[in-house]
Protein backbone atom coordinates (compact mmCIF):
# COMPACT_ATOMS: atom_id res chain seq x y z
CA UNK A 1 0.00 0.00 0.00
CA UNK A 2 1.21 3.77 -0.42
CA UNK A 3 2.48 6.11 1.48
CA UNK A 4 -0.51 8.08 3.58
CA UNK A 5 -1.53 11.24 2.14
CA UNK A 6 -1.48 14.65 4.61
CA UNK A 7 -2.29 18.51 3.48
CA UNK A 8 0.51 21.26 3.58
CA UNK A 9 -1.08 24.51 3.84
CA UNK A 10 1.06 27.24 1.30
CA UNK A 11 0.47 30.12 -0.93
CA UNK A 12 -1.41 30.04 -3.99
CA UNK A 13 1.73 31.37 -5.90
CA UNK A 14 4.00 28.62 -3.65
CA UNK A 15 1.29 26.11 -4.78
CA UNK A 16 1.33 27.03 -8.64
CA UNK A 17 5.19 27.26 -8.32
CA UNK A 18 5.51 23.92 -7.27
CA UNK A 19 2.93 22.74 -9.58
CA UNK A 20 5.19 23.93 -12.28
CA UNK A 21 8.15 22.37 -10.87
CA UNK A 22 6.49 18.95 -10.55
CA UNK A 23 5.65 18.94 -14.47
CA UNK A 24 9.28 20.51 -15.54
CA UNK A 25 10.74 17.27 -13.82
CA UNK A 26 8.15 14.90 -14.54
CA UNK A 27 6.96 14.21 -10.83
CA UNK A 28 4.40 15.36 -8.43
CA UNK A 29 3.81 18.24 -5.90
CA UNK A 30 3.90 15.52 -3.38
CA UNK A 31 7.19 13.88 -4.39
CA UNK A 32 8.87 17.21 -5.13
CA UNK A 33 7.84 18.22 -1.40
CA UNK A 34 9.11 14.96 0.10
CA UNK A 35 12.29 15.21 -2.28
CA UNK A 36 13.05 18.85 -0.59
CA UNK A 37 12.26 17.86 3.02
CA UNK A 38 14.52 14.76 3.01
CA UNK A 39 17.34 16.59 1.10
CA UNK A 40 17.88 19.11 3.69
CA UNK A 41 19.73 18.44 7.20
CA UNK A 42 18.08 19.77 10.41
CA UNK A 43 20.01 22.02 12.51
CA UNK A 44 20.56 19.13 14.81
CA UNK A 45 21.72 17.07 11.91
CA UNK A 46 23.65 19.84 10.78
CA UNK A 47 25.24 20.05 14.19
CA UNK A 48 25.66 16.44 14.69
CA UNK A 49 27.71 16.17 11.27
CA UNK A 50 30.03 19.10 12.50
CA UNK A 51 31.00 16.72 15.55
CA UNK A 52 31.49 14.10 13.96
CA UNK A 53 34.17 16.19 11.34
CA UNK A 54 35.73 17.76 14.42
CA UNK A 55 36.64 14.55 15.14
CA UNK A 56 37.70 12.88 12.32
CA UNK A 57 39.99 15.70 12.49
CA UNK A 58 41.32 15.05 15.74
CA UNK A 59 39.94 17.99 16.52
CA UNK A 60 37.45 19.22 19.95
CA UNK A 61 34.41 20.76 18.98
CA UNK A 62 34.59 23.83 21.12
CA UNK A 63 32.10 26.81 20.33
CA UNK A 64 35.37 28.33 19.04
CA UNK A 65 35.84 25.74 16.82
CA UNK A 66 32.07 26.28 16.58
CA UNK A 67 32.40 29.54 15.62
CA UNK A 68 35.11 29.46 13.35
CA UNK A 69 33.56 26.69 10.90
CA UNK A 70 30.08 28.94 11.13
CA UNK A 71 32.52 31.99 9.80
CA UNK A 72 34.26 29.93 6.90
CA UNK A 73 30.07 29.15 5.73
CA UNK A 74 29.92 32.40 5.49
CA UNK A 75 32.61 33.29 3.57
CA UNK A 76 31.76 30.63 1.33
CA UNK A 77 28.10 31.87 0.57
CA UNK A 78 29.43 35.62 0.19
CA UNK A 79 32.21 34.46 -2.48
CA UNK A 80 29.15 32.43 -4.06
CA UNK A 81 26.84 34.89 -3.89
CA UNK A 82 29.76 37.37 -5.18
CA UNK A 83 30.24 34.61 -7.99
CA UNK A 84 26.74 34.81 -8.85
CA UNK A 85 26.22 38.60 -9.48
CA UNK A 86 29.68 38.50 -11.48
CA UNK A 87 28.23 36.19 -13.55
CA UNK A 88 25.88 38.09 -15.41
CA UNK A 89 28.39 40.79 -16.31
CA UNK A 90 30.73 39.69 -18.57
CA UNK A 91 32.66 42.51 -20.35
CA UNK A 92 32.81 42.75 -23.95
Amino acid sequence: MGKPDTSIKTTQQARDRLRVLAEEGGTTIADLVEELALSRLTASEREERAREAAADLGLAYTPELKARGQAAWDLVARHAEQQGKNSGTDAA
